[in-house]
């Protein structure tokens, strides 16, 4: 999603070049082609993202209302995206009620389980939750996986959604066995909206402290660069925005700016 505008095919290309180990698989740009494609690129697959993202609706993102109708979206997605071998699916609750995105959850982890695969639950930003999720700080999300029950479903820790939580640093430390996924961006201060996101180091999400943090606490799964940056296509087009940089070229960016941050990582005791 950090470079919307290649294709598939070209973000492959882009990613190795570059230098990564890995790509996160975003359903909404998969072809007939993309699995043959991705088993020759050498890559690994981070977090992988359904074309129907959540229980219950988001804004802006495209999908039936019925929270039924979504389920069933999921599902489907995960038989699509399990020959990618994905570390694991991310799933929001959407804004609704809880006993419809638990009853959901419950079902899309049962499913999960059946094929292998984990899902990763993602705690959204505080700022603007209301029309995006039920769930903010990671003990929120923990209690939300117990209720559901699936052995099949972690969290999916996200930077830009986790920065300005209350005592992060500390729920890092007590709810990192449970990451499945780790989303890298940063915070642009002021912000413009939702889509409006900056690599790693360039904001204010002080994102040394987090991956030193995350280090600290034992993940040592992907760090997979997750960029909104709109330019037109969410309805803001930003004329700084990332999304209209070369993809080669951005994803050279976002290696080093994670790089920097992750050599000045470091733990406030």
């Amino acid at each position: 999603m950090s470079t919307l505008a290649a294709s598939f095919a070209q973000d492959l290309d882009a990613y190795r070049r570059a230098g990564v180990d890995g790509i996160g698989i975003w359903e909404l740009k998969l072809d007939d082609d993309s699995l043959e494609q991705f088993r020759g690129s050498g890559l690994g697959a981070a977090s992988a993202v359904p074309a129907v993202p959540s229980v219950h609706p988001l804004p802006l993102l495209p999908g039936p209302s019925d929270p039924r109708e979504r389920i069933d979206a999921i599902l489907g997605s995960l038989h699509r995206l399990q020959p990618f071998g994905p570390s694991a699916v991310v799933c929001l609750t959407g804004p609704g009620d809880r006993a419809t995105a638990v009853t959901g959850l419950a079902e899309i982890g049962a499913e999960a389980e059946r094929l292998g695969l984990r899902i990763a639950l993602e705690p959204f930003q505080r700022q603007g939750i209301e029309e995006w999720s039920i769930v903010n700080t990671l003990g929120e999300a923990a209690e939300l996986i117990d209720e559901v029950g699936s052995p099949a479903i972690g969290i999916q820790f996200d930077v830009w959604h986790l920065w300005n939580t209350p005592e992060l640093l500390t729920e890092i430390e007590e709810h990192a066995h449970r990451f499945s996924g780790v989303h890298v961006n940063d915070w642009r201060n002021p912000t413009r909206g939702w889509a409006d996101r900056v690599l790693p180091g360039d904001g204010t999400a002080d994102v040394a402290t987090i991956l030193g943090a995350l280090d600290r606490a034992g993940w040592d799964g992907f760090y997979d660069l997750e960029i909104f940056s709109d330019n037109g296509a969410f309805g803001a087009a930003y004329p700084d925005s990332l999304w209209d940089v070369e993809p080669y070229d951005l994803a050279i960016r976002s290696r080093e700016s994670f790089m920097t941050c992750w050599q000045e990582r470091r733990v406030t005791a």
